[in-house]
Order: structure tokens, then C-alpha cells, then sequence
């Protein structure tokens, strides 16, 4: 039998188990990346667990998300990331160098290694063939120390591309088709694979667009081959000797398949409030827009820019809508101000922010009251512009920049022939903005701000786990419901304690209130519970408060991860239908819970409220047990060192 792209590479890096779907393994991570919003917290884990060095093959800090300095506390946090990467063998992205994963495609990427992100869209690498995850910032520290990353060997699912996408038909286009199909839990436990000749008519920057919204799918993540179109890629970022060839093999195995015909797609836009909502752009109609928003870690290549300042060039913005965009990187943004497409964007009135995430996380340009705002990001989660009621549309910077002329919902087709943008030849270089670390044995004083606090660390489990249910809440709960990430509280993400007053919030403004009054507790969840963002801010806040379990109909995989690492339990209901018979406020206990751990299988919650037993389940492997017993990762890795 042969083996897929996802099966040679984590062939190639298994530390431990066999690729047996379904069963856990360990895989040598080569590369890591964080970034500022989830970097502090890692950098504080790192530390904890003395290891004088990273053991990487390169680790890189950006510096993307926490950009808006509007106190002291960013800026510190930028300060503590730079000093304690230089000490540990860190690479720093200065702030401006451009957003993580664009800048770490341009860059460092390279076909066939491991990389390890403590951030969700981490996946965009799978664009130039890596195996490209997302996980926590804890997971991420013990990959910089030299341990391995553990998790359930993914089935492998094969998107078959076919024929070519027609003019106006974007890469965006083609991952909102996927999630039209899959839906937001479609891929939770796969490795979304692509094939097929369709596949040979898509340029890096496509992929990669594509790669990076497979995060919403809930992927442990995606790829594509690496062959002469990454090639043509890497040799225009002056990194010819970084490509490596990986194919599948011919005859190929997958644990299932889909087959998209892309001469057969429309443009289309992920309606309000979830990027699975999919629907064509001619369905939703001409509706009024607001706002458009061009970039984020998806669409803001020199490709997407192009064609955007082409559409742009001798127009100018509707009256009604405010356009704002951010080039992805200063490679792509200096690109464009020399030959002139940024003064064609500038020109038709859009407004031109740093090379940042930007609006994508809430940092900035949140819509007016009731606005339709369309934007070419991954994530359109209600509220997570900002403006709780703001109506968000996903779509493909072609679409956006033609809705920005309209100010209607727009068909790109309808302007005509298509831009024709050529991949060049040799991009502009000059990464002076990244910043080598210290040598070795150096004397590098890290420098921290008073925003700094310690990380909660858990205790060893109880054998008696009782409490309140403290919150009970519907399927599709986000990491943004959970630990929301907005404009004024990501400059407190090194501040677990100030943050914990907003966990839950969205969901019940009461809820750190009322898990501080009794002592902690457990939260009831649906389904796709924790989907969304990587942080491990969503488990520490819940961790400070006092959260013991949180029982679910299903989890999202980095979530689920990340509480294992808190050492908060995490189990699903063995019936659904039992989610029910938990209400707001009633006593719960789990006895013997300890041995129940060990055993495995089923764990009986007791609701003492309603004097009925509960039947839940989960699925911890061996070294997951020891880590949940003795409190979580870290001081299980202590405890093993």
C-alpha cells in the first residue's frame, strides 16, 4: 500500500506509535512559530521548564497580533518576547515584518518539515507541502524544548481537485466549497489532503489561502504536494535549495475522498455567523455594504493585492463604504509601493493598515451599529469584529474589491475580463526585520513588564470532583465566546487573573462571578465545543476560576487539547440526549475519579440535584491519564524530567 503526503512526512518524524488512525503517536517538530498574542504565555511556559535553549531546527516570534499600542502593556509584552527569544535561540519578526504565516510561507517554510504554531491558522504552511499544526502555546513550548508533539493519528481525507477555476473564481472560493461540504466539524480528526490535476493549476499563495481556512473546517490540518509550482515559489524567495519534491505515492490510500470540479464553482461568501454558511454571491443578491475588508492571514499575498489594486486602479470607493487593507507582509507591502499598486489603492480611497492582523482578531476598524461587512479573513464568529451586532460575509479579495466600487454585494463577474497578475519572478528580500538571537551561554536580561503574571498551574486531580454546573451553553462555542480576544483585552493576554473577569462573558456576563463564589465547578457544553483560535487562554481562564470538568457533546481538537494540558477533565456525553438532564446551577460529583481516569471508559457524573446518574466518556491515551493525574503538562513534564 502506498502512502499518502500526510503519511510519509509524519513516517519520516514519528517518535512513537503507528500510523493507525484513531490511535496516538508522537511526531519531531522541526520548526515552531508563536506569535505576541499567544507568545507571552508560551515564553512564560518555556521558561518554567529550564531548558536553557530551543532545540528546534528554527523558531521563529512574530510580532502581529498586538500591534495597536494604546497603553504600556503591548509594548512590554513586544519587549519580553524579544529579550526572552534572544536569550532561548529565537528568531524575532520585528512588529511591521508582517503576519506570521505569510512572512513564515515568504521565509522559512520548507517542504516535508514539521511546524508547530501556537496559533490555529498555522496550517497555512501545508501550502508549500509541510505538515503544518496548530496548537497551544504550552504544547508549543515542549516541541521548543525538544519534546515530542503528541496527538491522534488523523484519518486522511483527499479533496480531488479537477479542471480549472474559470476568471473571477478565487482560491476563496474554493475552501468555502470545502467548507460548504464538510461543514465547521467536517474535518475534526483529518488531515485535509489535496490532489489531483486541478491541484497543478493553483500558485502557492492559492494554496496556501486554502491550507489556512482549513483551520475552520477543524482540521488538525492541510496539505498540498510539493512539486515544480512550489519550486518556482521557493526560487523566487531566493530559496531554491529549500525545495524537496513530495508527492503521493501512486497508489495511494485515503480514509475517504471528495472530488470539487473547479470549472463548476461561482464566486461565493460565507453568510453570517459561521464560515460553513456558504452560499454563491448571486443567491445572497446585491445587498448594501458598509464596510470591506481586505487581508489577514488568508488573502493579503502579493497575488491578492495585485488583483485588488487592478480592480481599484482608476475607480473610486462607494460613498457608503469605508475600505481598509493590510498587506500581509513588508516584503508584499513594499512590493507594492514601488510599483505603484499601493498608490492605485490609495488613489480610489482605501485606507492602508499595517501589515497585521488587524481587524481579523478585533483590533481595530469594528463595523458601525448594524453594518454588512464584508471581509476576505477565515473567521466571521459573531461579534469577533468588534460589533456584536455587525453582519460579516467571507469572501475572496476579488469579490471584496469589486464590492467596494458597487457598495452592493457585488459578482465579480459582472466587471468584465479578469486581472491577469503573473507570480514574479523574484520577490523583493530584505529580511532586516528579523532579528537573529543571542549566541549561546549569552547574558541577555529578559525584560519583564508589571502586565506580566504567572500562569495558573493546576493541582493533582482530586479523587472527588464536585461542584455546581456553573454554565450551560449551546453547540459551536468559540474560543471567542469562551476567552474573547478583542481590541481591549488582548493587551492582557500575559494576565491570566485580569482576564478571567471576561471568560464566558458573551455567553453569561455573570459567569466569573458566579464561578468565583463557588469555588469553581464545571461548565456543560454541545457540540464542536472550543472551536476556533489555538489560545490556551480559553483552559487558563476557566483553570484561575476554578473549573474542574467540562462535560460536552464534542469537543474541537486544539480545545480539548489544551484542557488536557491544564489538567481540567474533559468529557462527552456517552447519549447526547443526556445534555438535557444537566441544568444551570445543579450539584454534580464524580467519585472514584481517579481510578476512573486510569481505567478509562466510562465516568458516571452524579447529579445530586436531580438524584440521577450521568453517563459520560473520554478518551485519554496512557500519557494523558498521567497528565491529567498529576495536573496538567507542565508539571507532568517536571515530574518526568
Amino acid at each position: 500500500m502506498g502512502l499518502n503526503l500526510a503519511q510519509k512526512i509524519i513516517k519520516e518524524h514519528l517518535v512513537s506509535g503507528e500510523m493507525k488512525a484513531g490511535t496516538e503517536i508522537s511526531i519531531r517538530i522541526d520548526q515552531t512559530l508563536t506569535q505576541d498574542s499567544t507568545g507571552t504565555m508560551a515564553y512564560l511556559e518555556f521558561e518554567a521548564m529550564g531548558v536553557p535553549r530551543v532545540k528546534t531546527k528554527k523558531s521563529v516570534a512574530y510580532i502581529d497580533h498586538n500591534t495597536l499600542q494604546s497603553g504600556f502593556e503591548n509594548a512590554d509584552d513586544h519587549k519580553f518576547i524579544q529579550t526572552v527569544t534572544s536569550k532561548h535561540g529565537i528568531y524575532f519578526s520585528r512588529p511591521g515584518n508582517g503576519i506570521c504565516h505569510q512572512v513564515h510561507l515568504e521565509r522559512f517554510g520548507i517542504p516535508g518539515m514539521t511546524l508547530l504554531g501556537s496559533d490555529s491558522h498555522t496550517p497555512t504552511g501545508g501550502g508549500i507541502g509541510m505538515l503544518a499544526i496548530g496548537a497551544g502555546g504550552m504544547d508549543v513550548a515542549v516541541a521548543m524544548g525538544g519534546g515530542a508533539y503528541f496527538l491522534t493519528m488523523p484519518k486522511v481525507c483527499k479533496v480531488n481537485l479537477v479542471g480549472k477555476l474559470s476568471p473571477w473564481v478565487a482560491a476563496k472560493d474554493i475552501i468555502l466549497e470545502v467548507l460548504r461540504i464538510l461543514t465547521v466539524k467536517g474535518g475534526v480528526g483529518k488531515i485535509i489532503e489535496y490532489a489531483g490535476e486541478g491541484v497543478k493549476t493553483l500558485t502557492v499563495p492559492e494554496r496556501a489561502t486554502i491550507t489556512n481556512m482549513g483551520a475552520e473546517l477543524g482540521a488538525t490540518t492541510s496539505i498540498f504536494p510539493s512539486d515544480n509550482i512550489t519550486k518556482e515559489f521557493l526560487t523566487a524567495q531566493g530559496r531554491a535549495e529549500d525545495f524537496t519534491e513530495i508527492l503521493p505515492d501512486t497508489d495511494a490510500e485515503y480514509d475517504e475522498e471528495i472530488t470539487i470540479d473547479l470549472s463548476r464553482l461561482t464566486p461565493m461568501a460565507a453568510k453570517p455567523h459561521m464560515p460553513d454558511n456558504v452560499d454563491t454571491i448571486e443567491n445572497i443578491g446585491a445587498i448594501k455594504v458598509d464596510q470591506v475588508a481586505i487581508g489577514s492571514c488568508t488573502n493579503s499575498s502579493y497575488m491578492d493585492m495585485m488583483k485588488v489594486a487592478s480592480i481599484l486602479k482608476g475607480k473610486t470607493v462607494h460613498p457608503d463604504v469605508s475600505l481598509v487593507i493590510a498587506p500581509g507582509s513588508k516584503q508584499v507591502l513594499t512590493m507594492l509601493a514601488e510599483n505603484g499598486a499601493l498608490a492605485d489603492m490609495v488613489a480610489a480611497g482605501a485606507r492602508i493598515l499595517e501589515s497585521a492582523c488587524g481587524p481579523c482578531i478585533g483590533m481595530g476598524q469594528a463595523p458601525k451599529t448594524d453594518a454588512i461587512s464584508l471581509r476576505t479573513f477565515n473567521r466571521n464568529f459573531e461579534g469577533r469584529s468588534g460589533t456584536k451586532s455587525a453582519q460579516v460575509y467571507l469572501v475572496s479579495p476579488e469579490t471584496a474589491a469589486a464590492s467596494a466600487i458597487t457598495g452592493v454585494l457585488t459578482d465579480p463577474r459582472s466587471l468584465g475580463d479578469a486581472p491577469e497578475i503573473e507570480m514574479p519572478k523574484l520577490f523583493k528580500i530584505n529580511d532586516n526585520m528579523v532579528v537573529s538571537p543571542a549566541p549561546e551561554n549569552n547574558d541577555v536580561q529578559v525584560v519583564r513588564g508589571p502586565n506580566i503574571k504567572p500562569f495558573p498551574v493546576n493541582k493533582p486531580m482530586s479523587d472527588t470532583i464536585s461542584g455546581k454546573a456553573l454554565i450551560k451553553v449551546e453547540d459551536n462555542i468559540t474560543t471567542d465566546h469562551i476567552m474573547p480576544s478583542n481590541a481591549k483585552l488582548l493587551p492582557f493576554r500575559s494576565n491570566i487573573p485580569y482576564l478571567s473577569e471576561f471568560c464566558l462573558v458573551p455567553c453569561d456576563p455573570e459567569f466569573p462571578a458566579r464561578a468565583k463564589a463557588n469555588g469553581g465547578g464545571f461548565i456543560i457544553g454541545g457540540s464542536n465545543y472550543g472551536q476556533g483560535s489555538s489560545r490556551e487562554h480559553a483552559a487558563l481562564a476557566p483553570l484561575y476560576l476554578g473549573i474542574k470538568a467540562v462535560v460536552v457533546k464534542s469537543f474541537a481538537r486544539i480545545h480539548v487539547a489544551n484542557l488536557i494540558n491544564s489538567g481540567i477533565l474533559p468529557l462527552t456525553f456517552k447519549n447526547p440526549d443526556d445534555y438535557d438532564k444537566i441544568d444551570r446551577d445543579d450539584q454534580l460529583e464524580i467519585k472514584d475519579a481517579i481510578n476512573a481516569v486510569k481505567v478509562g471508559g466510562d465516568i458516571v457524573i452524579r447529579n445530586i440535584t436531580k438524584g440521577i446518574d450521568i453517563v459520560t466518556e473520554t478518551s485519554l491515551s496512557g500519557r494523558q491519564v498521567e497528565m491529567m493525574l498529576a495536573g496538567g503538562l507542565l508539571n507532568y513534564t517536571k515530574e518526568n524530567n
